[in-house]
């Protein structure tokens, strides 16, 4: 099932990695995307490679914590047309360094900001039009973090554990109005931000790979989209542990986190 053509698109996150390559994904003759990003040269590029695949697209350089800047995006965009469409991909993500450092008050906080907050910036100021149409569909990418707390970026874990439950809170209310939420919880994939996760990367995935399957679980409107299975399947098992069993194992999955360049 697609979105209507005259309906727009909208994907935070998109200068790079998973938002990049689902910005090209749905850069398709007659489609309208208003992509968002912090990094301008790079958000720049994904655009002139859009147009060129005949999106018209509009771009916004903003941070996703400024609400009264994405509100305003989101406000101009829809003067051109309502938006059928929206995937909250841009995320942030810090944790133990690589010298064993813990990761501070200050990084935990701005990864809830981002991942959390951010997610509902972008979609809050969408969903009054989209139940008043009775119509829209909305990717959340979360992670297999938010399965269950780790020891080396629980910060990380709680702001996709949040993003999870808002979710799917917002996917069992919408859900009788026509509106479709998708809870994407991917594991590992080739991006910046999985390189600098220093440890045992199971299951690693191609990035195209993973940018088709948030697109065809969000048009399909699929609830849930959980990947690879071996990965999501093992750590809902782990929550389901005594606490003090599920401590010990999650202490045998060790990470260190490179700082974000």
């Amino acid at each position: 099932m697609s979105t209507p053509a005259a309906e727009g698109v909208v994907i935070s996150g998109a200068s790079r990695g998973l938002g990049a390559a689902l910005a090209r994904r749905f850069a398709v003759p007659g489609a309208r995307l208003l992509l968002l990003a912090r990094s301008a040269a790079a958000l720049e590029e994904v655009a002139r490679d859009c147009r060129a695949r005949g999106a018209q697209v509009a771009v916004a350089v903003l941070d996703v914590t400024d609400a009264p800047a994405i509100a305003a995006a989101l406000a101009a965009f829809e003067a051109g047309g309502p938006v059928g469409l929206v995937i909250a991909n841009a995320g942030t993500s810090a944790g133990t360094a690589p010298d064993g450092t813990p990761e501070d008050a200050v990084a935990a906080a701005r990864q809830v900001q981002v991942n959390l907050v951010g997610a509902i910036n972008l979609v809050g100021p969408l969903l009054p039009g989209m139940r008043a149409r009775r119509r829209g569909r909305i990717g959340l990418v979360a992670s297999v973090a938010g399965l269950r707390g780790l020891p080396d970026f629980p910060a990380y874990c709680a702001s996709k554990a949040g993003l999870i439950a808002w979710g799917e809170g917002l996917r069992a209310e919408l859900g009788p109005r026509g509106v479709s939420v998708t809870v994407v919880t991917p594991g590992f994939f080739d991006s910046a931000m999985g390189a600098r996760f220093h440890g045992r990367r199971l299951f690693l995935l191609d990035q195209a790979d993973v940018a088709a399957r948030v697109q065809r679980a969000v048009l399909q409107g699929r609830p849930r989209a959980a990947f690879p299975w071996p990965l999501a399947a093992g750590l809902r098992l782990l929550a389901l542990l005594p606490p003090r069993l599920g401590d010990w194992a999650a202490r045998r999955m060790r990470f260190r986190v490179s700082p974000e360049s």
